[in-house]
């Protein structure tokens, strides 16, 4: 069977997870990023192991284990002054823990490592898209056109060849701003660095965790707002507003917010559910498809997902839109269970819209556990195959 040529439209980590998966399954790729260079700003991302299995599959779990930091079973929930709730589930189902918290930087670079010299195209941004029973096409701003037999749009939640698969729909503000960065683990030396750390109080909650094997600190501190933010993860912070939200909290927090010099806000928007994920020989991936809240910390770990369902179902399909239906059909129920999850988990750990009993906030906290150990052992290459059987 001859392997399907595929563009992917976007460097980010689903982008360059999605090359490096599909490479490793012997098809014809090309990736084409609208920026100068592949890169990220300063910003942690946390790996859980429904997605380090298949970093492990594509020859990178040592480059995982290289530039993350492992967090293990100490890791746990706190009330704002510090008093403790319930531990953190860092486990799947059958005990395998496997959770690194990382700098997105790191990420895109050691994927990027892997990936063959020509492939990657910088300084290319996609402005249309065009197909007929040849093929597809991509033109982009810099007049260069480009042809394969699948376009797959990794290019985020603002994607340009989302239209050409479904109406935008319509951003979802949350009435809450994230408040992030990174503190050198030098300057807070007494730090435990093994574990991930959430404190959560009246509307607002204060998130830690180790990155860059143990060498550096990610906070983000949530607080809810009225403002209108544009949607940016890299829009300015001021240090001091923060640092006032939390005021009072764990003097620990204190020790953390007391070293931060620069920080980013994040507004939190997410999207209701697009209608369809593909048009013909065309798939949305990632954020492009389904942007999610980041209560649960799965918007990367299911876009890696995504680049493993698509890499084993085209590498094994000789029909090319029947195999993007199915990755479609994958992978919608299991999104739209993560994308809720993490709005109600977010409505968890603020003690909003009926969580004023805290003892109840709690309770539910310390019984996430058996949600999260079934998201962690969650496997898409059998479902991806069994699929593709039933198909």
């Amino acid at each position: 069977m001859t392997k399907p040529r595929i563009i992917v439209i976007g460097g980010g980590i689903g982008g360059l997870f999605a090359t490096n998966a599909l490479l490793k399954h012997g098809c014809a790729v090309s990736i084409y990023e609208q920026a100068p260079a592949l890169g990220e700003i300063g910003a942690g991302v946390y790996i859980t192991p429904n997605s380090v299995r298949h970093m492990e599959r594509v020859g990178l779990g040592d480059a995982v284990r290289s530039w993350g930091a492992p967090v293990g079973d100490k890791s746990y929930y706190f009330r704002h002054d510090g008093a403790p709730i319930a531990p953190v589930q860092v486990t799947d189902s059958s005990g395998w823990a496997a959770n690194y918290g990382m700098h997105r930087a790191d990420i895109v670079n050691f994927l990027a490592a892997g990936i063959p010299d020509g492939v990657v195209h910088c300084g290319h941004r996609a402005i249309e898209f065009a197909q007929d029973e040849q093929g597809a096409r991509v033109k982009f701003s810099n007049g260069v056109i480009a042809e394969a037999d699948v376009v797959i749009a990794a290019d985020g939640i603002h994607s340009n060849l989302g239209p050409y698969v479904s109406p935008p729909s319509k951003p979802v503000f949350h009435g809450t701003i994230a408040y992030r960065g990174l503190v050198s683990a030098d300057r807070l030396p007494d730090w435990p660095m093994d574990r991930w750390e959430m404190w959560v109080g009246p509307s607002k909650h204060f998130l830690v965790f180790p990155v860059r094997h143990g060498t550096m600190v990610n906070y983000v501190g949530f607080v809810p707002t009225d403002e209108q933010m544009k949607e940016s993860w890299s829009a300015p912070g001021d240090p001091n507003t923060l640092r006032a939200e939390f005021e009072g909290w764990d003097p620990r927090i204190g020790a953390v917010l007391s070293h931060v010099d620069q920080c980013f806000r994040w507004a939190l928007y997410d999207r209701e559910p697009l209608p369809t994920w593909t048009n013909q020989r065309l798939a949305l991936l990632g954020d492009a498809a389904h942007p999610m809240l980041p209560h649960l910390g799965q918007g990367a770990n299911q876009a890696i997902e995504d680049g493993m369902a698509l890499a084993t179902i085209l590498s094994e399909s000789a029909d090319i839109l029947g195999a993007l239906r199915i990755y479609e059909k994958l992978r919608r129920q299991r999104v739209a269970e993560i994308q809720l999850g993490a709005r109600l988990n977010g409505l968890r750990v603020d003690s909003m819209s009926g969580y004023s009993d805290l003892k109840k906030r709690d309770e539910e906290l310390a019984a996430h556990a058996d949600f999260r150990a079934h998201l962690y052992a969650y496997d898409v290459v059998p479902f991806a195959k069994a699929a593709l059987r039933t198909a």
